[in-house]
């Protein structure tokens, strides 16, 4: 995580509580943050982590991103399964 503060000085407390702060509002990952101080006030910039993408996809009826939880009765009714070309 990079972490940039422009126009002034702040302790590590007021850092991490803007961190904690984005996180709580985002539910994600900050990436860099951009902190500019003015007096009072505070302008925060930041990015946020990648957030891995898993595939889902409807097969048989049930949405699904892996098969490898199913039993090989579900197994079988996917390899049987007619599939259709776009």
């Amino acid at each position: 995580m990079t972490i940039n503060v422009q126009g002034g000085q702040l302790s590590q407390q007021e850092v991490q509580a803007y961190i904690d702060y984005i996180q709580d509002k985002t539910h994600q990952k900050v990436d860099e943050l951009t902190i500019t101080v003015d007096g009072e006030f505070v302008d925060l910039n930041y990015t946020l982590a990648p957030v891995p993408f898993e595939r889902i996809r409807r097969i048989t009826g049930y949405l699904v991103g892996t098969m490898d939880r199913w039993n090989d009765a579900k197994k079988a009714e996917e390899r049987d399964r007619v599939k259709h070309n776009i």
